[in-house]
């Protein structure tokens, strides 16, 4: 069972998706941004990182969202979302295909990887 984050980033009345590499697992699918959460390391510190990593900006974690649960045919997941914001810098899709800011009444617009389809919602409907 990974244990991952994932930030759900406001900026300018939009939120940043991002749609995963050819090369990942659910190739092309959209995703919120994050990752595997590491040993001795805690939700917000791995958010924190793996934003920086894969998209070269710092954030603000406001608040948590529901944990999501998923199993996939091959990987099962524990995915805890943030609510962020962006600090600095400017977005840059290091390892997925694109990153894009999109107005929220969009969101539904995408093919969502499986587990980010719960986030959506709760997101929409808080």
């Amino acid at each position: 069972m990974l244990q991952v984050t994932c930030a759900i980033i406001e900026h300018a009345n939009k939120i940043l998706i991002c749609q995963r590499s050819t090369s990942m697992k659910l190739p092309l699918k959209w995703e919120f941004p994050g990752g595997k959460i590491e040993s001795g390391e805690s939700k917000e510190e791995c958010l924190r990182r793996e934003i920086k990593e894969e998209l070269n900006i710092d954030i603000i974690i406001h608040s948590a969202l529901t944990m999501v649960e998923h199993h996939y045919p091959d990987f099962s997941l524990q995915l805890y979302p943030f609510v962020c914001s962006l600090q600095s810098g400017k977005v840059e899709a290091l390892e997925h295909a694109q990153a894009i800011w999109v107005d929220v009444d969009q969101l539904g617009d995408y093919d969502w990887a499986e587990a980010d389809l719960p986030i959506v919602d709760e997101y929409l409907t808080r």
